[in-house]
């Protein structure tokens, strides 16, 4: 076990990493962002490729940033830990200018233990809206 989480649940420890990531898109910290992945994280944004590593995963979210969004917010559904591994399945909204929701929808992460913190290692999302 992580030192993160000798004391806590693998739910709790997550809820913290969730909120850590809200803040840091909250501040428009892109490389903030891509600093919670994994060293090989990956990213699989909706109608786009795939970004590996911390470039392009910065990079995913920058492109976010600067279409407009300010805020994430995130609703675990569940979380199980398997090791050194778990995964989470929730829901997100992301928010424009003004509080204005811009998108709804679900994403699966698994997480990874690494340099004794639980990290993104591989991070899916996509809308609940219908397509345009």
């Amino acid at each position: 076990m992580s030192a993160d989480a000798t004391s806590t649940s693998i739910r709790e420890v997550i809820e913290a990493r969730d909120r850590q990531f809200m803040e840091t898109f909250r501040r428009g910290d892109a490389e903030g962002l891509a600093a919670l992945y994994t060293t090989d994280g990956q990213a699989f944004p909706p109608n786009s490729e795939m970004a590996s590593g911390a470039q392009a995963i910065q990079a995913v979210w920058q492109g976010a940033m600067d279409a407009g969004l300010k805020e994430a917010r995130l609703e675990i559904s569940e979380v199980e830990q398997h090791d050194d591994t778990a995964y989470e399945v929730g829901k997100y909204t992301l928010l424009g200018e003004g509080g204005q929701t811009a998108d709804t929808g679900k994403y699966i992460v698994i997480w990874k233990q690494e340099g004794g913190q639980w990290k993104l290692h591989r991070d899916i999302w996509n809308s609940s809206r219908p397509a345009d």
